[in-house]
């Protein structure tokens, strides 16, 4: 049976105790309720109640105990809370590195058109150049 279950019955247990405990407490009122109440009987479901009570009392400790280690992420046997906590932790830090790399890529992006648009308007195309050259090395008539 899976550990899950397992603690559900447990407290499915506890539950039926509370239920017994809080019986033998109504028969120890309805003993001394009566004219001529029966003492024997009543230190019998007495007990009973304090017997049960203290199972009830240790149950839950137990069951405390293990809330206890799972909600401080402690490793113990039969759960998977810390793995959990691991996993999500490693998708929320992979998430922040995709944003991140995205976000660098950005500005890298911008940077080189930056640049493209910085080198276009600094130099001038080739084809101006030539055709605003003079013709210096060509021979003038003789």
């Amino acid at each position: 049976m899976t550990a899950p279950m397992e603690r559900i019955q447990v407290l499915d247990s506890i539950e039926k105790d509370i239920v017994a405990c809080l019986y033998s407490a109504g028969q120890v009122f309805v003993e001394l309720s009566k004219e001529k109440s029966s003492l024997k009987s009543a230190e019998n479901q007495t007990q009973t109640f304090l017997k049960t009570l203290s199972a009830v009392e240790n149950k839950l400790t137990d069951q405390i105990n293990y809330l206890t280690q799972v909600s401080t992420g402690q490793p113990h046997e039969g759960s998977g809370y810390a793995s959990q906590k691991v996993l999500q932790m490693a998708w929320h830090r992979l998430e922040h590195a995709r944003s991140r790399v995205n976000e660098l890529d950005r500005i890298k992006v911008k940077h080189v058109q930056g640049r493209t648009a910085q080198r276009s308007v600094a130099a001038p195309s080739s084809g101006q150049i030539q055709q605003n050259a003079p013709i210096s090395n060509v021979p003038q008539g003789s």
